[in-house]
């Protein structure tokens, strides 16, 4: 994505923090996050019911062994992510905040979860960033090598200083694009 920081600004909705201490932190993996994906799973579905197309775990904490930012990530499939009001008044109502707005980019919406730290991405059905997400997910499952080397990735630049987190997220794109490449 690349966004610069005016784009960052101009993507989130209120103010957008900044890294405390300017790094980011990864953990090892823990083997309760698949049980969170499920719980916040299980809200989403309550709360929507019939408006969810897909729901699916993504993101590090999705993969087994993978040291990761202790963040949930959760991408759902709406039929049109542009109609925010078939979503965006439930999952408030159950406590998500809006946090990112970012309609050119593939219709992308970002809510924060209400008591788990959950990074809820909201995309339109049929829109190629949820296979590709899905697709990296699963290249990394399988795949030692892809594995340890985004690993070693993420831990270098995890080393280094970032004023906002997308910032360290473009700095992924290089080798997220070579697994993808062998996905």
């Amino acid at each position: 994505m690349g966004l610069s920081e005016e784009g960052i600004r101009a993507a989130h909705v209120g103010p957008v923090p900044r890294l405390p201490g300017r790094r980011v932190v990864l953990v090892e993996y823990d083997p309760a996050w698949p049980g969170l994906y499920e719980r916040e799973a299980a809200r989403i579905r309550a709360v929507l019911g019939s408006v969810v197309v897909g729901l699916e775990h993504v993101g590090s904490t999705s993969v087994p062994g993978l040291a990761a930012k202790p963040v949930v990530d959760v991408v759902l499939t709406v039929a049109d992510s542009g109609d925010e009001a078939s979503y965006v008044p439930a999952l408030e109502a159950a406590g998500y905040v809006l946090r990112i707005r970012e309609p050119e980019w593939f219709g992308h919406r970002m809510f924060k979860g209400p008591d788990t730290d959950v990074n809820l991405h909201v995309f339109t059905v049929g829109e190629p960033e949820v296979a590709r997400m899905v697709a990296f997910r699963d290249r990394l499952r399988v795949s030692a090598a892809d594995r340890g080397l985004y690993e070693r990735t993420k831990r270098a630049l995890a080393a280094r200083e970032w004023e906002y987190l997308q910032q360290y997220a473009d700095a992924k794109a290089a080798v997220v694009a070579e697994i993808l490449g062998r996905a």
